[in-house]
């Protein structure tokens, strides 16, 4: 009896932890949540040195959809967060997550908006362009946009902004201490690419599981294609966050 089929979206995690782990992207750690479930995925960012995030340790989810790579992710701080484009919740609002439906509304253009080209790493790198750079024209948190309107307008004289900010990153340090995490605080640090360990053979397991499915699909049927829009970055390097990558960094 031949095995069930693994959905398309399942393939496309796979081989995109696969190669987030074998190059990462600097400032981020990835790990799941559970090890049997490839849709919800743990994310820490390191706040870029030279800053006012530097030093910080941010954690959130990716939630993935089942029908990823079609349709995006949501992106949640579990990290208490004071700016423009993060709502109260945590959630992030940000142009390359929002469904790519013609919302005239909205003020984006379609390219802007998710598309299946998109995938893990562009999102990172849009998320932490977004904490340097906040969208203040339409915001999720409107008091944090007035707020950091002052801070940059008066070239930092208004201190109100930083300083709260500067008090959510000290109050990361205890958690990286509790999860035993080295936070980069220079740029030769950051810029590091930082592989994490597998703690046991689960990823392996699931690989196993990838590549099996693949011969048999190849048995099956020679022309059949999986969905590989998760793994078209295998063997790229991520960017360090000073060589600036502003693609999908329009949010409302």
């Amino acid at each position: 009896m031949a095995q069930q089929q693994m959905p398309s979206s399942q393939k496309a995690l796979m081989l995109e932890l696969k190669s987030l782990q074998e190059e990462p992207v600097e400032g981020f750690r990835i790990t799941l949540v559970e090890e049997s479930d490839l849709y919800n995925w743990e994310v820490a960012i390191f706040g870029p040195p030279n800053t006012l995030y530097e030093g910080g340790y941010f954690k959130a989810h990716i939630k993935f959809p089942i029908d990823y790579p079609y349709s995006p992710p949501t992106f949640r701080f579990l990290t208490k967060m004071w700016h423009p484009n993060i709502y109260e919740n945590g959630d992030v609002c940000i142009s390359i997550l929002h469904p790519p439906v013609d919302d005239p509304q909205s003020g984006e253009l379609p390219s802007e908006r998710w598309n299946p080209t998109q995938n893990v790493r562009t999102i990172l790198l849009s998320v932490i362009s977004l904490l340097n750079e906040p969208n203040t024209f339409s915001p999720a948190n409107v008091d944090a946009s007035v707020m950091f309107r002052k801070w940059r307008d008066s070239k930092g004289k208004d201190k109100e902004y930083a300083e709260i900010i500067r008090k959510q990153v000290l109050s990361t340090k205890v958690e990286a201490e509790r999860d035993g995490v080295k936070v980069p605080t220079t740029l030769a640090e950051y810029c590091i690419q930082t592989k994490v360990p597998s703690h046991d053979s689960s990823s392996d397991m699931l690989y196993d599981d990838l590549y099996d499915d693949d011969i048999e699909e190849e048995e099956d049927d020679e022309d059949g294609e999986v969905c590989g829009a998760g793994g078209e970055n295998s063997g790229e390097g991520g960017d360090c966050y000073n060589d600036e990558d502003d693609s999908g960094n329009e949010e409302s």
